[in-house]
C-alpha cells in the first residue's frame, strides 16, 4: 500500500509520487533547515540549529552545536517518521516558518536539551536560490543538491547551565537545502556567509582533492531587500592556525588546528572584485567529517567590517586535507 501523509491533501507534487518519495532513492538523501546565530561587531557565543528529514532512514533529526563562553557544545536529537515527515518538531526542538522568507520562530525546551532557545529570524536580505550541483565519483553519486541562502537578524533568549541570555538584533543566515550528499567521500567545500552592515556575502565553492574546482555560486545579497547579486568568481588564500594565530598544519584529524585566517577574494556579476581578510576560531569541529566551521572577524578592502561563520570541510584536499580519510572519492 501507497503511504500518504498530510501534505498529500495540497496542490504540492512534481512528479507522480506521495511526497514521502524522492526521485533519487540514496541513503544520503536529505532535506534539511541550518540557522547561524552570533553577534553582529565581535566574536562570542555562537548558536548552530538544524533540522533535517531522511527519506531513506524514514527519520528526522535536529543538531544542537556552537560555542558558549568559549565552550564547544553538541547535541542530537531525531524521531521516526511515524507517518508524519513534515512536521518540523523534533523532541524538544520546534521550527515554525511563520512568513516565508521572512520570519521564522526556532524554539528548544531548555529541560531537555543542553542550550534553550527562543528566538525570532526576521530577514534582512532576500532569498538567494543556488543552482543545483552535482558531484560522482566514476558513475556513482556523491553530491545532488539545491540550495537556499538567507541573511537575518536574530532577536529573542538562550539558556545555558542555568543562565538566561540575551539576543538582541545579532546577525546570522540559514539554508534550506535538499538533495543527496555524502559528507564523508566530499573531498572539499567551503562555504561562507559573511554578515556586513550593508549585506550578505554568501559562497558556496566545492573542490577536487587537487585543487580544481567542482561547482561556484553565491551572492551578494543587500540588506535594503534589493536584488541579490551573483558571484562569478571566486580565489582563496585561507590557512589553519594554531593556538597562539600560528600556521599550522592538519594533517589527518587537525589535532593542532584552533581556528583559520587569511583572504579570499570574491568577484561578481558586473566585474567588482571583493576582498575579504578574515581571522577566527571553531565554533564546531566535525571530528571524521573532517574540519568543522568558524566564527571570523571581517574586514574587506574598502573599509567594511563585520562576523561570519566559514566551514571548511571534507575528506581530502591539497591543502586543507593533505591526508586522505576516505576511499574511492571523486572524481574516481
Amino acid at each position: 500500500m501507497v503511504k500518504l501523509t498530510a501534505a498529500d491533501e495540497l496542490f504540492v507534487h512534481q512528479f507522480p509520487e506521495p511526497l514521502p518519495n524522492v526521485a533519487i532513492h540514496h541513503e544520503h538523501w536529505r532535506e534539511s533547515y541550518y540557522f547561524a546565530i552570533h553577534p553582529r561587531e565581535s566574536l562570542g557565543d555562537v548558536l548552530v540549529l538544524t533540522m533535517a528529514h531522511f527519506p531513506t532512514q524514514e527519520e528526522l533529526d535536529s543538531l544542537q552545536f556552537g560555542r558558549i563562553n568559549g565552550k564547544l557544545l553538541f547535541a542530537r536529537h531525531a524521531r521516526p517518521y511515524d507517518g508524519d515527515p513534515h512536521t518540523t518538531v523534533v523532541g524538544p526542538v520546534s521550527i515554525d516558518v511563520v512568513e516565508p522568507y521572512q520570519t521564522v520562530k526556532l524554539t528548544v525546551d531548555a529541560a531537555s536539551a543542553p542550550v534553550g532557545l527562543d528566538l525570532t529570524f526576521t530577514a534582512r536580505t532576500q532569498a538567494y536560490g543556488l543552482r543545483r550541483g552535482t558531484m560522482k565519483a566514476g558513475p556513482e553519486m556523491i553530491w545532488d543538491q539545491s540550495h537556499m541562502i538567507q541573511s537575518g537578524t536574530y532577536s529573542g533568549t538562550y539558556s545555558y547551565e542555568g543562565t538566561t541570555y540575551k539576543v538582541d538584533d545579532w546577525w546570522g543566515q540559514r539554508d534550506h537545502s535538499w538533495g543527496v550528499r555524502d559528507h564523508q567521500r566530499c573531498p572539499m567545500w567551503m562555504w561562507l556567509a559573511i554578515q556586513l552592515p550593508d549585506g550578505m556575502l554568501g559562497v558556496w565553492n566545492w573542490e577536487y582533492a587537487n585543487g580544481a574546482r567542482v561547482f561556484l555560486d553565491g551572492c551578494f545579497a543587500p540588506a535594503d531587500g534589493g536584488e541579490p547579486i551573483p558571484v562569478i568568481d571566486f580565489s582563496h588564500d585561507l590557512r589553519w592556525t594554531g593556538e597562539n594565530g600560528e600556521p599550522v598544519d592538519y594533517g589527518r584529524d587537525g589535532a593542532d588546528v584552533h581556528g583559520l585566517a587569511g583572504r579570499v577574494e570574491i568577484v561578481l556579476e558586473g566585474g567588482k572584485s571583493i576582498g575579504v581578510e578574515a581571522e577566527g576560531t571553531w565554533c564546531a569541529r566535525y571530528g571524521r567529517f573532517g574540519g568543522g566551521q568558524n566564527n571570523m572577524a571581517v574586514r574587506t578592502d574598502d573599509g567594511r567590517s563585520g562576523t561570519a561563520i566559514y566551514e571548511i570541510t571534507g575528506a581530502y584536499h591539497h591543502h586543507f586535507f593533505p591526508v586522505a580519510r576516505a576511499d574511492n572519492l571523486p572524481p574516481g
